[in-house]
């Protein structure tokens, strides 16, 4: 869906799966840095919104997700995850409970396969699955900011900041009175900075939790029945992921920045040597410069120099090998 937030001075649109809202307006470090500042609102307004509704809800969703929802207090924000049987990772969900309805907003190109998937699912139990995309919108407020939230609109508040369900007939309006605007580029790359994994950039087909540290945010240990679970205990209890998320410090004299599948090799062998990982998302930091975050394999030294296609880089670890 195509936002009416385009038609600010200097936006420039999107492309790929960010398609419909604005990459920048003009001003890529300015916008990093109201950001950094608690200023502004980022217009996430392409992504999916799904509501689930009805009295078995979060007990519904309590058997389907890897995060533990039975017991969600209103108001209070998860992040949750849909596994396939082998435990690679298909979905990811931003949740909140208002008190009657579970709010989740999640990658544009998957709300139809979710839904799809949670409307296979339902049974006897008493829940409604709705797709509201059309009609609210998500807009990201980053941490410290003091603009408030319309009365009924609900918010999911978390440590990067919170994200509203707005009604998107008010986007403009909202934009107008709580800006600057800024672009996907400068949210990305302060996601980037943050090391927090994204679906479809950090993930392929074979993506498990534990690989991208969202063991630790978005999956609950203790809790089971759920498809894909025995993966993840066996793997937690006793083996090692094959791969492992890395955040990278590229080489700031390289004028392009390597994109998202671009091999990564050991330094030491060179741009032809093996490939032993893949950059998932780059971006140009107001501070860090060019930084990136890649998935290697476990076994790469953590102190190992990298090459990101033809780029220099210098590794962080994320997830401990």
């Amino acid at each position: 869906m195509k936002s009416p937030l385009l038609s600010l001075p200097g936006a420039v649109p999107a492309e790929g799966r960010d398609e419909g809202v604005a990459a920048h307006y003009g001003d890529l470090f300015p916008e990093q840095r109201a950001l950094a500042r608690g200023q502004g609102l980022v217009d996430l307004s392409h992504r999916g919104v799904v509501a689930v509704s009805g009295d078995d809800r979060l007990s519904w969703l309590h058997l389907l997700l890897t995060q533990h929802v039975s017991d969600l207090a209103p108001g209070l924000a998860t992040e949750a995850l849909i596994l396939s049987a082998n435990g690679h990772i298909e979905h990811a969900m931003y949740l909140v409970d208002d008190g009657s309805t579970v709010w989740m907003h999640v990658e544009p190109e998957t709300r139809g396969d979710l839904i799809a998937y949670l409307e296979s699912m339902k049974f006897f139990y008493r829940v409604e699955v709705a797709d509201r995309t059309e009609d609210f919108a998500v807009v990201h407020l980053p941490a410290g900011s003091i603009a408030g939230a319309p009365d009924g609109v609900t918010v999911r508040e978390t440590p990067y900041g919170r994200d509203l369900f707005l009604p998107r007939a008010d986007l403009e309006k909202y934009a107008a009175a709580n800006g600057p605007v800024a672009g996907l580029l400068a949210y990305e790359a302060l996601r980037v900075e943050a090391h927090r994994p994204r679906l479809g950039f950090e993930t392929d087909h074979r993506t498990i939790p534990h690989e991208l540290g969202w063991i630790g945010t978005a999956v609950h240990l203790q809790k089971g029945c759920y498809r894909g679970q025995e993966t993840v205990a066996r793997v937690h209890n006793l083996g090692k992921p094959p791969r492992r998320l890395v955040f990278l410090h590229l080489d700031g004299s390289e004028v392009h920045l390597p994109g998202h599948g671009t091999p990564v090799r050991l330094a030491a062998d060179g741009a032809e040597g093996r490939q032993i990982g893949f950059v998932t998302t780059s971006a140009r930091h107001h501070e860090l410069g060019p930084i990136a975050l890649a998935l290697v394999k476990r076994n790469v030294p953590v102190d190992a120099e990298l090459l990101a296609g033809d780029t220099a880089a210098a590794q962080e670890t994320v997830v401990e090998p």
